[in-house]
């Protein structure tokens, strides 16, 4: 689930002025618990009635541990109402209360339960079923997509059964802020040979439902055909829109709304040939206003920029191979930014793949019609995750390297193109790597990690309206026995971010506060 206050500060990123990180940054650090080892479940809820709430999973123990703003551990409850096996929990966070959605299974009977809490972690509420589905066995897979608009006056539940093989039916269940019954459709979509994944879904601030289905050719890898979807909130049918993909192939796609000028943006890279080198990346723009395509462009990856945004041992042609995109990011104007990270991992057993990467797992729902993405869950740690952390093979080493960055104008045409250069590498575990977003004092900034004298140290850089990237002067208070994990980071405030640590084996949580220069 994505947090709107990010999602909101991210579309500041490229039309802010850049400033340097506030003098008055403090960072202030939670104490390890007994109860917190690496195997340690986590979300960060946010910063709710003034003080910070985090969710924490071990096994069948469910806990919400709230800390004051020098994050000293003020309770820790454990949530009783919840079942012993839990397949996923998801958040809507307010000012002073928050939403907990939460599956579980008993029987062959899946349930989407929510409940109520306020900034206490106490229930304010009963817990309330909002859904349940007949599923054929036991198992830990899950079953809803719970989804909420920027603005959080909309909360979405999604299911997909696709039992008929001729069809998918979809249901789709709308809620208010204050999870009200809006509307409740269930629509059907024709499955194709071939059929491959849906992208994620996301709802507007108008409460209407956007995705997209990724149709596959004979090998499953590369996608060939593309449909936009769109469920308008008071109607009880899709709307389809085929998007013409040329003479190219896609990778995986990305979707994201742009609820000031209400249209849908979609991105993916592209390729010319089967399991061929990526050779550019292609825009394609739903206005809602004028139900039309707005954009339809593909942008080639010339060499200067192959040069630029390559990996010491990647060739020209390979270059962005290892890329995947992470961001897309709306501006007022109609402009977006699409934001890509270079991953990618070594072993002495298995060759990277990046086609088993992107399809080879799926950990939603054994209905098999989601993307498995190495970022699908940024804000929420699992330590059990399949590719990555604790679980991963021996010998195995994970890689994060550049950022790179382009903006495009509300036509589609590129204005600008930058790389944040960064050299990131794990054995074992890709917990430490990769970075965050965080916007302080005016500025947008990247906070990730960099290993100093052996030691990983967190860093900054930021980027102003013209695609200027600059290193932000180090961080204050810096303490050696703590190793951030940003990507899990979540940020609380206008000027605050919590970042979760290791410490000695123990996972704990950091509050980094910048001041106002």
């Amino acid at each position: 689930m994505e947090n709107s206050r990010i999602t909101k500060a991210l579309a500041t990123l490229f039309w802010v002025l850049t400033a340097t990180l506030a003098q008055g940054q403090k960072i202030h650090y939670s104490e390890a618990e007994a109860e917190d080892g690496r195997q340690l479940n986590f979300e960060i809820i946010g910063r709710v009635g003034g003080q910070v709430n985090v969710y924490k999973n071990y096994r069948s123990r469910n806990d919400v541990s709230i800390y004051d703003n020098e994050m000293k551990l003020k309770t820790r409850i454990n949530l009783t109402f919840m079942p012993e096996r839990v397949t996923a929990v998801d958040f809507v966070a307010y000012a002073d209360f928050y939403w907990m959605i939460y599956q579980y299974q008993r029987k062959n009977v899946a349930y989407c339960t929510a409940v109520k809490m306020d900034g206490a972690g106490k229930a304010i509420s009963d817990p309330v079923d909002l859904d349940t589905t007949h599923v054929p066995s036991s198992s830990d897979h899950q079953v809803y997509a719970v989804v909420n608009s920027d603005d959080k006056q909309k909360i979405m539940v999604v299911k997909v059964n696709n039992k008929d093989e001729r069809k998918f039916l979809i249901t789709v269940i709308l809620f208010n802020k204050d999870l009200q019954l809006q509307a409740r459709n269930r629509v059907a979509y024709p499955a194709q040979e071939h059929d491959g994944v849906f992208t994620d879904f996301i709802v507007d601030n108008d409460g209407d439902l956007g995705f997209a289905r990724c149709g596959h050719s004979n090998n499953k890898e590369n996608i060939n055909r593309v449909d936009f979807i769109e469920k308008i909130h008071d109607e009880d049918s899709l709307r389809v829109m085929n998007i013409p993909l040329r003479d190219f192939m896609l990778d995986e796609v990305k979707i994201k709304v742009d609820n000031v000028n209400r249209r849908f943006i979609l991105t993916s890279f592209y390729y010319k040939t089967r399991k061929g080198n990526i050779d550019g990346l292609y825009n394609w723009v739903w206005d809602k206003n004028l139900q039309s395509e707005a954009v339809s462009a593909p942008f080639i990856l010339g060499d200067t920029l192959r040069l630029d945004a390559r990996s010491d041992n990647a060739s020209l042609k390979s270059a962005f191979n290892d890329y995947f995109i992470k961001h897309i990011v709306p501006t007022k104007d109609g402009g977006f930014a699409v934001l890509a990270e270079m991953y990618y991992t070594t072993s002495r057993t298995n060759n990277w793949n990046r086609w088993d990467y992107l399809y080879g797992y799926n950990p939603y729902t054994p209905m098999d019609f989601w993307y498995y993405s190495p970022y699908s869950s940024m804000n929420y740690y699992r330590w059990w995750d399949p590719y990555s952390r604790y679980n991963s093979y021996s010998g195995t080493r994970h890689y994060a390297e550049n950022v790179l960055v382009f903006f495009f104008d509300k036509n589609g045409k590129m204005v600008w193109t930058n790389v944040l250069r960064k050299s990131q590498y794990d054995d074992y575990s890709d917990m430490f790597l990769s970075y965050q977003i965080f916007v302080a004092g005016g500025a947008a900034h990247l906070l990730y990690n960099t290993l100093e004298r052996r030691e990983l140290m967190l860093n900054s850089s930021s980027i102003n309206a013209q695609g200027e990237l600059k290193r932000d002067p180090t961080l204050h208070n810096l303490d050696k026995g703590y190793t951030f994990m940003p990507r899990f980071g979540k940020q609380v405030g206008p000027n605050a971010i919590v970042i979760p640590c290791m410490y000695k084996n123990f996972i704990c949580f950091a509050l980094l506060d910048f001041q106002n220069p």
